[in-house]
């Protein structure tokens, strides 16, 4: 049995939990053995992962760029390293260049045997240091949506999810959406995170987020909504939350940025907008007509399940990982 070491900064992380954790009981099945350690904090999480490292057969490090001791010792202790990123970390959040994160990102992928890439422009990036990658998109269990909640009659539910990190995609977006709510009686934005606008100029839904409850309140929903800037930090984002939406069965509103843009198939499964009169003729349209609702929702969940499902998904991740063991 092949042991696969994932190391990360920790069990709570996104990319750790969906890149890594959820793939466990199919890698187990698949005749793995996976282990995940966590690699931050104390000097002894670190000697722990090294030592992890020698009893494993792939060492997977999670996003997570290593000064340059720790990077030579864990290269030294792993039989096969591969460096998976899921976001633009040789950049600033802002988009801008930063020199240092460059430097770390290149030396992580020059001293890696493989590199697993989020979406094709990370993939690309990655391609300059090194040759050996494989796109490995962002996927989530979509059963885990597939659940029937009552939507409330007298108001439509934009909902957005998120953490504050992301607060400033979403606060941009506001005089679109106060736009909106001028023409759409009843609208509300719903926010699953980890704060609330009470100063937002619309009526706003703030729901604590959970794992237990996010399904269901995303499905008592009627319209996903995900405001982005463009640039390189964003063009790293592999579309999570608007997986997450399509996977409730909702239609989906969004910047034309990044792998959204190539997630969204305007008029098929959403729209994408470009302005806020873009926003707010989108979400008219989609509150004034629950068949296009319904039907646009119908088919995002059907891409999700043939593209970003864990099924489809974990077939490439296994593939690589059984030639790299």
């Amino acid at each position: 049995m092949k042991r696969i070491l994932f190391l990360s900064k920790g069990e709570d992380s996104p990319s750790t939990r969906y890149r890594a954790l959820q793939f466990f009981p199919r890698l187990s099945e698949a005749g793995f053995e996976p282990v995940h350690v966590t690699m931050a904090g104390s000097p002894g999480s670190y000697l722990g992962a090294l030592a992890e490292a020698r009893r494993a057969d792939v060492v997977v490090v999670l996003r997570k760029t290593l000064p340059g001791m720790l990077l030579w010792s864990l290269r030294k202790c792993a039989r096969r390293l591969v460096f998976d990123f899921d976001d633009a970390i040789f950049a600033n959040s802002d988009g801008s260049a930063s020199a240092t994160r460059a430097a770390r990102f290149a030396a992580m992928a020059r001293a890696s045997d493989h590199l697993f890439a989020g979406n094709a422009f990370l993939a690309e990036r990655a391609a300059a240091c090194n040759p050996a990658v494989t796109v490995v998109p962002t996927c989530i269990d979509a059963a885990r949506y597939d659940v029937t909640a009552e939507k409330p009659a007298d108001h439509v539910d934009l909902v957005w999810i998120g953490s504050r990190s992301t607060r400033k995609y979403l606060e941009q977006a506001l005089p679109a959406l106060r736009l909106a709510a001028e023409r759409v009686p009843g609208l509300r934005l719903k926010i699953i995170a980890d704060f609330d606008l009470p100063d937002a100029g619309i009526e706003t839904v703030p729901v604590r987020w959970s794992a237990e409850r996010e399904a269901r309140e995303l499905a008592s929903s009627h319209v996903g909504i995900a405001p982005m800037a463009d640039n390189d930090w964003t063009r790293g984002k592999c579309a999570l939350k608007v997986l997450q939406y399509m996977a409730a069965g909702l239609p989906v509103v969004s910047s034309r940025a990044g792998v959204n843009a190539e997630v969204v198939r305007p008029g098929d499964n959403g729209f994408l907008a470009d302005s806020p009169e873009d926003w707010a003729r989108a979400i008219e349209d989609l509150a004034g007509a629950p068949a296009l609702r319904e039907n646009l929702g119908r088919a995002g969940r059907e891409l999700v399940l043939s593209r970003y499902a864990t099924g489809p998904v974990f077939e490439t991740l296994k593939g690589a990982l059984e030639r790299l063991a």
